[in-house]
Order: structure tokens, then sequence, then C-alpha cells
């Protein structure tokens, strides 16, 4: 089946200073810019909205609202996207083109963060390249796309509280082909570990291992990720 539409879904917790950004990046690519949002106390769902977004309410976690956000979607395609990511209106035809080989079942987008000056920006930038091309590994900020009925063949996204985008690529790996668009870079916020980046690679690396490799439920390694987000401000 040809695709015609792409449904860009935005989870967000408290994003009010980065969303508007998100969904004006969203709209040059996506039919419909859906922001899934657990209900933030900070202007989140205001912002989304007058910037054009169509806002689903969820459950609190990035699994629970990718997957309501893509089960409101109508595109033929989804595109799962960080509220402090951006891409260009480029990555719709790039995303059309790699879904022009029937083979091809989803896909994600070359990473590159942001300031792109500073030490952390370049490890995480290369990292994330490199596992990507070596091991097959990328998360949720490299914008993952993915067939409709391929994703729902799969069963979406699980109610996780972290890895719910790897969960998922690990099942979308195993069913088939994927593209890696490299011409195309998504730019993702540093501000996770912006102020010691060396010690939240080795935190990173030793999640995954121990989700991967050794079973440890993501329930349990969830406390090990701390919410880098801004505080809401007081309201006067």
């Amino acid at each position: 089946m040809p695709v015609r539409t792409i449904s860009v879904v935005i989870p967000t917790w408290r994003e009010e200073a980065t969303i508007a950004a998100a969904v004006a990046s969203a709209r040059h690519i996506g039919d419909e810019v859906i922001v899934a949002d657990p209900g933030s106390p900070d202007a989140t769902q205001a912002v989304a909205r007058d910037a054009g977004a169509r806002i689903v309410e969820a459950p609190r976690g990035r699994g629970a609202q990718l997957r309501a956000g893509a089960e409101a979607a109508t595109g033929d395609v989804l595109l799962f996207l960080h509220a402090d990511a951006g891409l260009p209106p480029e990555a719709r035809g790039a995303i059309l083109r790699a879904l022009a080989d029937p083979r091809v079942v989803g896909g994600n987008f070359r990473l590159r963060f942001v300031p792109a000056g500073t030490f952390a920006a370049r490890l995480f930038t290369w990292a994330n390249h490199v596992r990507r091309v070596v091991l097959r590994i990328y998360y949720g900020d490299s914008a993952i796309f993915v067939r409709r009925e391929v994703y729902e063949a799969l069963g979406g996204f699980r109610p996780l509280p972290i890895f719910e985008d790897y969960e998922l690529v690990r099942r979308l790996e195993r069913l088939g082909k994927t593209a890696y668009v490299r011409d195309v870079v998504v730019t993702a916020s540093a501000r996770r570990f912006e102020d010691a980046p060396v010690r939240t690679l080795l935190v990173w690396s030793f999640l995954q291992v121990a989700y991967s490799i050794f079973g440890v439920a993501p329930e349990r390694l969830a406390r090990f990720y701390a919410d880098t987000r801004p505080r809401p401000r007081p309201r006067s």
C-alpha cells in the first residue's frame, strides 16, 4: 500500500519552553501533529494547541503517552518525535523515499545533539551513530518512523517507564528491513548529559546492558534515569 499520510506523535511533560518549536518542525512533515500529554502543570498543552497540535490526554510515562498518541493517529506512517528535538522539512521526503521500498518496515534518522560545539554533544552524537551502525540500537530521540500496519501488527509501544523505544525497536528490527536516514538529521538537546557527559554515557551503558542482556525490569532501572526537564514556574 502506498504511503500517503504521516502522523507525528510527540509525548510531553512540562515542555512549554520547547513544544512550540517541536510542533512547528513536525507540521512541515506530518499531515497531523498529536501531542500526548498527561496534564502538565505548566502551559505545555496550551502552547502546543496554539502551535497547531491536537492534544491527547494520556497516563504519565513516555511509553503510555506514545501508545495513546499512536492510537489517536490516522496516518499511514507514524513518526515519533521528542519535544526537545527537531527535523527539517526534508524529513518528509526522506521518509517517503525510504518506505517506497516495500521491504522497509520503518527506520530512524541520524541524530545530532546540540549545541553542537560542546564535548557532550560531540560525544553522544558519535556514540549514537556508531551504536546504530554496528549494533542496530537506536532510541526515540532519533525520530523513529514506522508503517502504521507494522506498528499495529507489533502491538505498539508498551507502557514501560524506560526503554519503551528500544523495546519497540528490537521487535521492529526482528520483523524486517529498517532504514537509517543519514542525509537528513534530527537535532536533539544535550541537556540530559551536558553537566557530566562521561558519567551519563557510563550510566546509560550500564542500563542498556542490564536491560538487554540481563533482563532487569525497566521499572527497576527507571530510578537511575533522571528527569532533567525544568521545573514549572510558579503561577502568580
